[in-house]
């Protein structure tokens, strides 16, 4: 019987934002590999003026619609070639919705309602095929499983006396 070796590896990202504006965001982001830092890359965000901003940028849930697709689409095509599944071309149309509920005066919060995502397959391979693909691409994509696994997302505020947990 053949040995299946297992490998794990961290992805690790750096990310500083600064306040520029009235609401618009600037980002440096830093793709960590093996303990080094090798690219960077800069984004921006921003909010419409209906908010306060000044439409500058795509707004943050524009990225982060933008990274779950991105994120899928980019392991269906990876994937399909490790698991030799032919495909020609893929496409999404995704629906995100989150609701917002303000009570009186005091800043409102926020709820992800619903994520729907319809994928079409340009491929000769069956349908079976093409489920365990997707699945396949579900699993790997770092954005999907961290949206599935409901992780807690943990803050600090830095004061003159250090650090505070929030």
């Amino acid at each position: 019987m053949n040995k299946i070796d297992a490998k794990n590896f961290d992805v690790t990202l750096q990310v500083q934002g600064r306040a520029c504006g009235k609401l618009r965001t600037e980002v440096d982001l830093t793709w960590v590999r093996r303990g080094k830092a090798d690219e960077t890359f800069r984004l921006a965000t921003d909010e419409s003026t209906l908010l306060g901003g000044d439409n500058s940028a795509p707004p943050p849930l524009a990225h982060f619609a933008t990274a779950l697709i991105g994120c899928l689409m980019t392991h269906i095509r990876m994937f399909s070639r490790s698991m030799q599944i032919p495909v020609r071309d893929v496409g999404t149309n995704a629906t995100f919705r989150w609701m917002g509920r303000q009570v009186g005066e005091v800043p409102y919060e926020a709820r992800l309602d619903e994520i729907s995502i319809d994928i079409e397959i340009d491929s000769d391979a069956d349908e079976g095929d093409l489920l365990r693909l997707i699945d396949a691409a579900k699993q790997g994509c770092f954005v999907e499983k961290t949206l599935s696994q409901g992780i807690t997302v943990s803050h600090r505020l830095k004061r003159p006396g250090g650090w505070t947990s929030l």
